[in-house]
């Protein structure tokens, strides 16, 4: 039941009775001005002109000649908008439909698809940081909301493990002689050599002096990366001690993105596409796509007259352009394989195992051009169907308050459980205010669903400042709000003498409560139709800011008359299932208490 689609061909049915033209492009809107109306349409502004004729008259005409209706109320109001009310015994039998309905009235999509989703992107060897955030949870999110809306999902994390890192890594840990067992001449089976000595605390400690060395040793550099394409070879013992440092490390990662209530159905990486490097390479020199270039081989990419437009800093800066699409490498000078290499090779991996009718990747909006020339060179090649879709969902950067990317107070980059730590610690607290002492999971609950709220209320490409004060406030536009808004419902149920029923909408506070329902429901497609959350994410707040004002304005346990409380209660839990979906969609928990 979609109370809105209901009104739009009860116009459209008038329309097409009065022989107005356009009536395909009639579009119904919520009314940004409730206290007059629920809905409203300004078809008649838009078509009166052509057919010669004053917008009002043309309202009029389409009002008169809709069925009267116990659902809805039709009127005009000058220029020409159509305005439309919702009965209470509409509303009632819409709340009633979203009660019962498996999937709470959310609307599924029309057609069915499978989507394949990359996001998380940690490397190897390196420890995660405040830079990692974004990915998993802007990922996790449009995951379950294509699955909340009837897709197939399947979730890849996509590992960094056999770029250079991985090669710088193994060198300085050779260099630092942790690794002489390995190079012994006498070792036959690598698998049996302990690494004990080597840690996750070492791991952050070498790569990262590996990296600075990188920038000022060339001869280092250079050993790196014959390292690294050695590792890529599967060369002896450089493949062995690159897998114990990859178990090492993945074990630590999904641990990190357990905390966030981040799930991978894959755990595979760019080393589970090198046996398809070869043949995508092939593939691209068969078809006289590849070309060499200072010893490198690279795709051309770019288009007739074609240039990279250069972000606005604001809307009055004039539009400038970088230098035309660069082309693509796809092999290195000495044979070593690039980013672009092994996700071109995992594009044909996925279509080979899987055959995706979308493949959605989340990822910073650094990587836009990288992802523009591997999508190019995947239709290009045909690695990709012509009728599958590629998305790249580029997101801004978490700032801290100055409006600078987020850093230590001594200019470090933050690490992934500082900031973990920091939300726990900071809930806690906010919990001690409220009595409940000790209570870490919880905790946990309340200080990861403020970042993420906080995160997915933004048009996913912007910038946004990480506000830990705001985003922890059991008031406002928080995650922390939405959770106390369920709690304070579980409360009510647990206290009440009586049982939910069928809801009967009676009075405006009702009234807002379901028309927010109806809101939510809708923003679902919004957010699916832009790969961003932000809208769900207010209108969830919309209904948590309904129901507060329903909760203040109504005396629901102390309702003497037994069929009215069994209808407050059953809007109390009404509310209560559509906001804990809502949150389940953005991956956020739901808390008993609070």
């Amino acid at each position: 039941m979609d109370l809105k689609n209901e009104i739009l061909k009860k116009l459209v049915k008038s329309v097409n009775d009065c022989n107005f033209d356009g009536a395909g492009s009639l579009v119904v809107t919520f009314s940004n001005r409730p206290d007059l109306c629920d809905f409203q349409t300004n078809y008649a502004l838009i078509v009166a002109k052509n057919m010669g004729m004053k917008p009002i008259e043309v309202a009029e005409k389409i009002v008169e000649n809709i069925e009267k209706s116990e659902f809805f109320e039709f009127s005009v109001v000058a220029p020409g908008f159509i305005n439309i009310k919702v009965t209470d015994k509409a509303l009632s039998e819409f709340a009633n439909f979203v009660k019962a309905d498996k999937n709470l009235g959310v609307e599924q999509v029309e057609k069915k698809r499978f989507v394949f989703f990359d996001y998380g992107g940690a490397n190897v060897a390196k420890e995660l940081h405040v830079g990692h955030l974004r990915s998993p949870i802007i990922g996790e999110a449009l995951k379950r909301l294509h699955a909340v809306m009837g897709d197939k999902v399947l979730a890849d994390v996509h590992l960094g493990d056999f770029g250079l890192q991985m090669g710088l890594t193994v060198l300085q840990l050779k260099e630092d002689g942790y690794l002489d067992a390995f190079f012994d001449e006498n070792v036959k089976d690598y698998s049996k050599i302990p690494m004990q000595d080597i840690t996750l605390d070492l791991l952050n400690d070498e790569y990262p002096k590996a990296s600075k060395r990188k920038d000022v040793d060339k001869e280092f550099k250079k050993m790196a990366d014959l390292f690294t394409l050695y590792i890529q070879q599967h060369k002896e013992p450089y493949f062995s001690i690159y897998n114990k440092i990859k178990d090492l490390s993945v074990a630590e990662i999904r641990e990190n993105y357990k905390l966030l209530n981040t799930t991978f159905d894959l755990y595979l990486g760019e080393s589970d596409a090198e046996p398809f490097i070869d043949e995508t390479i092939k593939i691209f020199v068969d078809k006289n796509l590849a070309r060499e270039s200072d010893g490198a081989l690279v795709v051309d990419v770019a288009r007739d007259g074609e240039h990279i437009p250069i972000p606005k800093k604001s809307e009055d800066e004039p539009q400038r352009y970088k230098n035309p699409m660069p082309p693509a490498i796809i092999k290195k000078y000495n044979g070593g394989d690039l980013y672009a290499t092994t996700d071109l090779a995992t594009i044909l991996m996925r279509n080979r195992e899987y055959s995706p009718d979308e493949i959605v990747y989340i990822t910073d909006n650094r990587q836009s051009v990288h992802f523009e020339q591997v999508f190019r060179c995947s239709k290009l090649a045909g690695i990709s169907p012509e009728k599958q879709k590629l998305t790249h969902v580029a997101f801004g950067t978490m700032n801290g308050r100055d409006g600078k990317p987020f850093k230590t107070r001594e200019g470090g980059v933050v690490r992934y459980k500082d900031v973990i730590n920091l939300l726990i610690d900071s809930a806690e607290k906010k919990l001690e205010e409220n009595g409940i002492v000790g209570d870490k999971e919880l905790a946990r609950r309340i200080g990861v669903g403020a970042m993420k709220f906080g995160d997915l209320s933004n048009v996913v490409g912007t910038d946004y400042v990480f506000d830990m004060d705001k985003f922890m406030s059991f008031d406002g536009k928080t995650g922390p709000y939405i959770q106390y808004t369920i709690a304070r419902i579980n409360s009510i149920l647990s206290k009440a003498d009586a049982q939910p029923s069928e809801v009967d909408v009676q009075n405006l506070e009702e009234r807002k409560i379901v028309l927010a329902i109806l809101k939510l429901n809708s923003s679902y497609n919004v957010c699916y139709e832009n790969y961003s959350l932000n809208t769900l994410c207010l209108a969830t707040f919309d209904l948590a800011s309904a129901f507060s004002t329903y909760y203040n304005n109504c005396r629901i346990l102390s309702e003497k008359d037994v069929k009215r409380k069994k209808s407050m209660l059953a809007v109390c839990l009404l509310v209560k299932n559509c906001l804990e979906k809502a949150l389940y969609t953005l991956g956020i928990d739901s808390v008993e208490k609070m």
